[in-house]
């Protein structure tokens, strides 16, 4: 297949309502789909992903400027959390079934009725593209896998940085469905700001997922807030993953610490959701001498003009301060250190803890632990933080429960980019890393956003869903009086 660039015009308003309106009609097919057939279509598109790979690779370098090793990498990943969400549908454990029989004894007083609980979808999903993971936070991305193996329609709203793609993926996505016979509304892909607001405030879409920006993500979430009725939005916004280095583990690896940052700031330009904005380390440790003199990590380019600027904009913000200095790098193709006190932070928290997305960092220095415990617990809602330190001592333990209390994933002596794909990830955190602290955009758990219970009260056997049946035809796992079960 050869991919062929398309028209790149917005969607029209009569094409929105037609979209979202064919996702509507699928909801119900698709949500009573058998889990075979679910499972068929994710490993469809995976397949068809890594099929196309020589297309779709050169393609997405021409419209965001990534390399060609971290495309192919991050083509592997959507592939693979296609199939492993596939793996899940077949389980059925996302199911959370949970059968009560009757019971005229029951301790509480009065008899209980026979109950079965289990998730069933939402209907109609409106995902907003990501720009800076072109495959795995874009079309067909964690958020559209997610939702497909819910039993969820998607409707895709285009990042205005990789529209060919976006369509070339879309066709693939097209076949799958096809293929496996589901209905023609199970996927849906529509481009411009316009078109995304009107399919926000459609009164069939059922949930919103968003990764982006801190201020487009709050306007999207106020308008889902005050639809008549308010839906959920799944927004993965800004965060700075904060890195906290104790006195011990900046004297005896401070080397290892300053290689290990000038990589996780420069990879990918800096334009990863996860890299370490603010790295605190004692005053007078070798940390800072180590960054100045360490060889540069080559940025690579920004991945487009938009968002080039808006990383200007922050780094002016931070950098203007009259106590931030720069340590290192900003020339071209290099990363930018910039440096403060731990004290100049606290004073001006609003100004300093700002995300600079892009190939930029602020080193803090701190004068003693109680003023780095300071620092740790003044952090707002983060995606991540991170410990690096030698000792399970008092101060490791402060900081872990800091970070605990503010982010969604705690990192020990790691840096926060990479991000696995597995059953027990957690990639959100509270406000404003996420609007919604108790959910995950990556691995399996993401599926839960989608989905919502429904207890059966004393229905006959015939009228049951086939997984809350006693026999189980489905063989999912369940929970029967408390106990778990096949």
């Amino acid at each position: 297949m050869t991919f062929m660039v398309e028209s790149d015009a917005d969607t029209t308003v009569d094409e929105v309502d037609a979209i979202v309106e064919a996702a509507a009609a699928a909801a119900g097919p698709w949500a009573a789909s058998e889990p075979v057939d679910r499972a068929r279509m994710l490993d469809g598109i995976a397949d068809r992903l890594d099929a196309h790979a020589a297309e779709l690779i050169p393609l997405a370098m021409r419209e965001t400027h990534l390399a060609e090793p971290r495309l192919a990498g991050e083509l592997k990943r959507t592939s693979f959390q296609l199939r492993l969400f596939a793996q899940q549908v077949l389980d059925g454990g996302f199911l959370d079934v949970r059968i009560d029989g009757a019971d005229a004894d029951w301790p509480m007083g009065a008899p209980r009725p026979d109950l079965r609980r289990m998730n069933i979808p939402l209907g109609p999903v409106l995902n907003f593209a990501a720009s800076n993971f072109p495959f795995a936070f874009s079309v067909p991305g964690g958020d559209t896998a997610s939702a497909l193996a819910a039993g969820c329609p998607v409707i895709v709203k285009g990042n205005p940085g990789h529209p060919a793609l976006s369509r070339a993926v879309g066709r693939l996505i097209d076949e799958a469905i096809a293929e496996c016979g589901a209905p023609g509304g199970t996927f849906g892909l529509i481009f411009g700001r316009a078109a995304g607001v009107q399919a926000l405030t459609h009164p069939a879409v059922a949930a919103v997922a968003f990764t982006g920006s801190t201020a487009g993500g709050r306007a999207l979430y106020d308008l889902a807030c005050r639809r008549p009725v308010p839906i959920p939005f799944y927004g993965e916004l800004g965060s700075i993953n904060p890195v906290f280095v104790t006195a011990d583990a900046a004297q005896s690896r401070a080397t290892e610490i300053a290689e290990g940052l000038l990589t996780a700031v420069s990879s990918s330009a800096g334009q990863l959701c996860t890299k370490p904005g603010l790295v605190a380390v004692p005053e007078g440790s070798p940390v800072p001498a180590e960054l100045a003199r360490t060889a540069p990590v080559p940025t690579g380019e920004m991945l487009n003009d938009a968002i080039a600027a808006g990383f200007a904009r922050a780094v002016e913000q931070v950098r203007s301060h009259p106590e931030v200095r720069v340590l290192a790098g900003g020339g071209p193709g290099e990363a930018l250190l910039l440096a403060t006190t731990a004290r100049t932070v606290l004073a001006d928290r609003d100004a300093l803890m700002h995300e600079m997305f892009g190939p930029a960092t602020l080193l803090v220095s701190y004068r003693d632990t109680a003023e780095l415990l300071a620092l740790a617990r003044s952090v707002h809602g983060e995606l991540t933080v991170s410990v690096f330190g030698d000792h399970a001592d008092d101060t490791t333990r402060a900081l872990l429960a800091a970070a605990a209390g503010t982010a969604g994933r705690v990192l020990w002596n790691a840096w926060p980019t990479g991000l696995s794909v597995t059953y027990a990830q957690q990639h959100g955190g509270p406000y404003p890393a996420s609007t919604a602290p108790s959910a995950t955009s990556v691995g399996t758990a993401a599926i839960m956003r989608f989905l919502r219970p429904v207890a059966f009260q004393s229905v006959p056997e015939e009228l049951l869903p086939p997984q809350l049946r006693t026999e189980n035809p489905l063989g999912v796992p369940r929970s029967v009086n408390g106990a778990r079960a096949q």
